[in-house]
Order: structure tokens, then sequence, then C-alpha cells
């Protein structure tokens, strides 16, 4: 029989604090965006620094806390396309391929992708990848960006979150590490929910159905 000492369990207990204090909490975004309610979490340490809602499109960033739109390491970017189901032909796996195509337009010599496929977030239709460009020439200096995309397939509308990374530019983009699939979790419970007449923030109804 193994005999754990005092020492050796209070170091265990310090090593597993130390690992939940490097992972930041989340917290849950509700957002309204065009007809739906858009749910997912949002780890703490993320600030909101721009939102736009121009015709049709929508988009929202946040960086990590102290970072800029200019200057980031890491970008969760939530989008909205208004009355895209009606587009024929479209579908969430046809949608993440155009955004793909606008990466590969960007680094046509570095680019990667990775489709980790089709799913599904409640009872709506979803697509999850992950893309980038090993060398991008945007931003203060030359750098890869790799992204976890995410489409989804609304009652009338399209969103996407994406969950990009800055890193040091290479001949290929980290597409296939473990980190992505981490965050495609972390984001989790991620739904839709109906706008209900009235509701305001935090939007119970949603709140109550994650």
């Amino acid at each position: 029989m193994r005999v754990i000492t005092a020492s050796a369990l209070a170091a265990s207990l310090l090593l597993a604090m130390a690992a939940q204090a490097q992972a930041p909490q989340s917290f849950r975004v509700i957002s309204p965006i065009f007809s739906q309610l858009v749910s997912f979490a949002m780890p703490s340490n993320f600030t909101v620094v721009f939102e736009n809602t121009k015709g049709g499109h929508y988009i929202r960033e946040a960086v990590l806390s102290g970072e800029t739109p200019e200057r980031w390491t890491q970008m969760i970017t939530v989008t909205g396309e208004k009355g895209m189901t009606l587009t024929p032909g479209s579908s969430p796996q046809i949608f993440a391929s155009t955004i793909a195509g606008g990466f590969k337009s960007a680094c046509p010599d570095s680019f990667a992708a990775r489709a980790l496929g089709e799913t599904t977030f409640g009872r709506f239709e979803g697509f999850v990848a992950v893309i980038g460009c090993g060398r991008v020439d945007s931003g203060p200096t030359r750098h890869s960006e790799t992204a976890l995309l995410i489409t989804l397939k609304g009652t009338t509308d399209y969103y996407t979150i994406q969950w990009a990374e800055r890193g040091p530019e290479s001949d290929e983009p980290p597409i296939h590490d473990e980190r992505w699939n981490a965050r495609l979790r972390d984001l989790g419970p991620i739904d839709l929910c109906p706008i209900v007449a009235g509701e305001d923030a935090p939007y119970p109804s949603c709140v109550d159905k994650s």
C-alpha cells in the first residue's frame, strides 16, 4: 500500500491550486444578434474592444486584457450575417469554406486548414474547423495567425465564433495543436436562443436553457 505523507499531499494540493489559478474563469455571454440570442462561455481575461453593426453584418471583437484591436495575441470574434439562411445552397460547412478562402487569399503560400467536422449546438447545425496562415504581414510585425472557426446556422441568420491566436511566423500554422479542441470545450456550451419580447439582459430564458 502506498503511503502519502503530509508534505506530499500538501504539494499535490498546491499544484492543483496552481493549475486552477492558471486557467481563467469564464462567464456566459448572451447577446441579441439579429433574430436570435447567441450564447457561449468566454474566459474572464478577455475584454470587448470593438463592436459594430453595418447593414446585415454584425461583428464583436474581444482581446486579452491590456491588448488592443491592433496589437493582440488572442482574439475572440463573434459575427452575424442577417438572413443568410435564405441563400440557396448555404450550409455551415460552405460558410466556413468561404471564410477559409479569405484566409487563404492572405497567405496562399503558408495556408493550412483542418476540418473538425459537422456538429450541432443545441438543435442548430454547425461546422468546426481550424484555419491559419503561417505568415501574415498585417499588424506590427510578420506573424502566424491561426483560428478555431465555428459556424452556426440559425433560424434565419448565420453566426460565427472564432478564437484566433497570433504567433511566430512559420511554414505552416499550428492547426493540429490540441489547444483548439480545448478551446472548443472552453467556449461551450454554445447555443442559440429565441429573443423573448420585453426580456432584457441577462436574458433568463436563455440562461435557464443553458
